[in-house]
């Protein structure tokens, strides 16, 4: 099953895996499992680095792409597509990134591993984090 994971799930992920419930960590150990990061993600990250919100051990450049790698999580690219399929979204959530994810899982057809309650009022399949 391929699987967008939402920003903070893929940080709990990396430092806090207790965050998360036993079944989403199951789901995320199953070799059947194909996990996928978006590029809005990582543009999340580096904007709450940048403005203090969010502390890595290393800069967003490094630290996204070596935890990507022993994650064993793919880059998910914004694609034109993606960006402009926002537009026909309800606006339920008013977070820019949180909304590109949704258009995304459509888009992919993927479920959307979160624990953002918000985004359940979508067309969307979320799977449940916590």
């Amino acid at each position: 099953m391929r699987i967008l994971l939402d920003t903070h799930v893929w940080l709990w992920l990396q430092v806090t895996p207790e965050r998360l419930s036993d079944r989403s960590l199951a789901l995320l150990a199953d070799p059947a499992s194909e996990l996928f990061l978006s590029a809005a993600s990582a543009w999340e990250i580096a904007v709450k680095v940048g403005v203090g919100k969010l502390t890595l051990p290393a800069p967003p450049d490094e630290y996204v792409p070596s935890r990507l790698a022993s994650s064993g999580t793919s880059p998910l690219p914004v694609e034109l597509r993606h960006a402009l399929h926002v537009a026909n979204l309800p606006a339920h959530h008013r977070d820019p990134f949180d909304r590109l994810l949704v258009a995304q899982a459509q888009l992919e057809r993927m479920p959307l591993l979160s624990a953002d309650r918000q985004l359940a009022a979508y067309e969307v399949e979320i799977l449940r984090a916590e």
